[in-house]
């Protein structure tokens, strides 16, 4: 196997800068020179952008950048002992030793296995103290190849001073967790072994089982699942951990789950087969925060299990509602109501994609009358006996039978629109009990013509309904009636009966005020619009407020027809602003290639075809390296953009699919002229700022010249 760490990647008593950037660009500089990576500037760019998500310092000054990145060849390990230390968000201060992992897309489990174990290595304080006191590169390559098991390599020369105290130190304090008397770690990792066939612990000490994952797998896994380990240690707790990480999973035994008091979910991502743990009490946090207060969670989660009001994991628990974060302690109301409105737009656009796209086809082949007949010839539904008056002459009979049968689709998809978006608004407050109030709340609102407000409105009262009969207290004989039957019922009388009574001929008459004012919107008021969207669209590229603007322009396809159009122009100039990113930096790097690196170079290539398919996410790694002339510069031209089309008059009938999507766009050629507009402004706008506007960010740092 390929050694992870060697001389070459160590830098000792080195000042590498002030800021996180510098450093990871430095040992990404390493890795890339070692020949372990093809460029430094992906490498970085991975690391980096995994950084901004969750800081990876850790207590004890240390800090552990990581990624997964195409650039790197070879899984490696690049160290630095700082004789500046840097700020890596560690909540008792900066960083002194940082330990770069850089891991290919493609690594094999065996060297992901290594790398957990070193992450998990690393909150050992005799392993960190030798590396602190080692007086060579390779002392520390020593120290690190004995804490991985892999011996001292045989160019290495003998462990001496430090190496050879905390060797057998390192080893022993990798082994105590795993050893220690009803303290185990399950999940594939270097301390797996616990979770055996049953349940073992002593009589009258506490239980929890744990969940540790993060979104690389490699390094806040493992070490959350020790930090979780060592704390109940302390406490006389028996903590047993599953890692659903890059190693592996192993799935604590049902025994064990079935045993244990409580259940502490440390998780940034879906937490696999939740509900294994239905009915336990549990407390869940980022994964972070089991690194930095794994005691304090574990006597939280004790709190939860003693009090009989507490949280429990619902059953059916999974999807959206796992990966979320703990929504009763960690997540503000604001917070809830977005989540629940992005789920509920989420699970309507398939509803909302397909049938615009049927309509747009039928459009096509029975021409634009086709409203009038669809119920006449789908009914006949027999070609022969169709008179040729039926639809475009080009096309014929047969052409006005299949437009028809396709119209008529698309209307029937369509007609899911406020029902699915009211369910799952439901669901993503309430789980699986909230769907069917959803749903029934989502269909009188489309019955009393309240629209997509309607829906909204009847999907947060089904769901927060839901929810609050769900936390009732009930029977033990009545608890699997509860969320088949009970909840349902009464949720669908309340909050269907609130729309038909009191809140649905006020929101109808809103809603038809707001489709008057679209219809009636011509001129400047129309251009203001689009400038509005486009600059809405632009500004956080498939973001919260990116998010908001699709979603009025989706919600709203509902309502159009060829009396009101206006919906349809708003998608138009939506998904026209939405593609000028992207597109507008692959045309920079071809425009400027001097400014811009390989990697953005090959990241621009990808761009044009995502660019095309309406993905403003294919601009990302342009702004995650360079936000402040990338972002602006994007909305210059996202407002040109959406101000066009709207001045333009184009129509799209489908929510989604860019250029390839024609033949549900009017006015093609009118508003790829638009786009076209939009994307040279921005590059222009992106091009002129990285040649005259000097950057101060600091991943623009140059490295420092190391002082050892």
């Amino acid at each position: 196997m390929t050694e992870l760490l060697s001389t070459e990647l160590v830098v000792l008593d080195a000042s590498l800068g002030a800021e996180s950037a510098d450093v990871i660009r430095h040992l990404a500089g390493l890795v890339a020179d070692a020949g372990r990576a093809t460029e430094v500037e992906g490498l970085f760019a991975d690391a980096y952008a995994r950084e901004q998500k969750t800081a990876t310092g850790v207590p004890g000054g240390i800090a552990i950048p990581h990624c997964r990145s195409t650039a790197v060849t070879v899984p490696s390990l690049a160290m630095a002992r700082l004789a500046q230390p840097v700020d890596f968000g560690a909540k008792d201060g900066p960083a002194d030793l940082v330990f770069f992992i850089a891991a290919p897309e493609g690594a094999d489990q065996e060297h992901l296995k290594l790398l957990a174990k070193l992450a998990r290595s690393l909150i050992k304080k005799d392993f960190t103290a030798a590396l602190r006191a080692a007086g060579s590169e390779q002392e520390v390559v020593a120290l690190v190849n004995d804490a991985l098991g892999l011996g001292t390599p045989s160019t290495t020369p003998a462990t001496s001073g430090a190496a050879a105290m905390a060797a057998p130190a390192a080893g022993a304090a990798e082994g105590a967790a795993g050893a220690a008397s009803g303290v185990r770690v399950a999940g594939g990792g270097p301390l797996s072994g616990g979770g055996g066939e049953g349940d073992h612990t002593p009589a009258g000490i506490k239980r929890i089982v744990a969940v540790t994952a993060c979104p690389t797998g490699i390094a806040h896994t493992y070490m959350a699942a020790d930090s979780l380990v060592a704390a109940g240690q302390e406490r006389g707790i028996d903590v047993q951990v599953e890692t659903q990480g890059s190693a592996g999973a192993a799935p604590l035994p049902k025994s064990v789950i079935d045993a244990a008091d409580a259940v502490v979910f440390a998780v940034d991502v879906d937490v696999r087969d939740k509900e294994r743990f239905a009915g336990k009490p549990y407390v869940q946090a980022p994964v972070k925060r089991g690194i930095d207060e794994p005691g304090a969670m574990l006597d939280e989660a004790l709190a939860v299990a003693a009090d009989p009001n507490g949280r429990r994991v619902r059953a059916g628990a999974g999807g959206a509602s796992s990966s979320a974060p703990d929504a009763e302690r960690h997540e503000s109301f604001g917070g809830k109501l977005k989540r629940a409105l992005l789920t509920g737009v989420s699970y309507m656009i398939p509803f909302v994609a397909a049938g615009g796209l049927l309509i747009a086809l039928g459009f096509l082949l029975g021409g634009y009358d086709i409203t009038g007949y669809a119920d006449k010839i789908v009914a006949e539904n027999n070609i022969g006996n169709l008179p040729t008056e039926f639809g475009p002459q080009a096309w014929g009979p047969l052409g006005a039978y299949l437009g028809a049968v396709l119209f008529k689709i698309g209307a029937l998809s369509m007609g899911f629109l406020v029902p699915a978006l009211a369910g799952y608004i439901a669901y993503a407050i309430a789980d699986r009990p909230g769907i069917a109030p959803g749903f029934t709340a989502g269909a009188v609102a489309g019955f009393m013509g309240a629209g997509f407000l309607g829906g909204i409105v009847g999907g947060l009262l089904a769901g927060y309904v839901a929810h609050w009969l769900a936390r009732r207290p009930a029977p033990r004989w009545l608890r699997g009636l509860m969320p088949v039957a009970i909840i349902p019922l009464v949720a669908s009388i309340v909050s269907s009966g609130l729309m038909f009574v009191v809140l649905g001929a006020p929101i109808a008459a809103l809603t038809a005020g707001l489709n008057s004012w679209l219809s009636g919107m011509t001129g400047a008021a129309a251009i203001v619009l689009g400038v509005i969207l486009g600059l809405m669209m632009c500004f956080d590229l498939g973001g919260p407020v990116n998010k908001v603007a699709y979603s009025f322009a989706v919600a709203g396809l509902g309502t159009a027809s060829l009396d009101n159009q206006a919906p349809w122009m708003v998608m138009a100039a939506v998904m026209a602003a939405g593609m000028v990113p992207p597109l507008a930096m692959a045309l920079a790097t071809v425009l400027d290639h001097k400014n811009f690196t390989a990697a953005e170079h090959e990241n621009g290539k990808a761009a044009w075809l995502l660019g095309a398919a309406f993905i403003s996410e294919g601009a990302i790694p342009f702004a995650a390296a360079d936000p402040l002339r990338v972002i602006p510069a994007s909305m210059l031209g996202g407002a040109v953009t959406g101000a066009l089309s709207m001045a333009f008059g184009v129509t799209s009938k489908a929510p989604h699919g860019g250029a390839f999507v024609f033949f549900a766009i009017d006015s093609f050629l009118l508003w790829i002229v638009a786009i076209a507009a939009g994307v040279v402004v921005t590059a222009l706008a992106v091009v002129g700022l990285k040649r005259y506007v000097v950057r101060k960010a600091p991943e623009a740092a140059e490295p420092q010249p190391v002082a050892v």
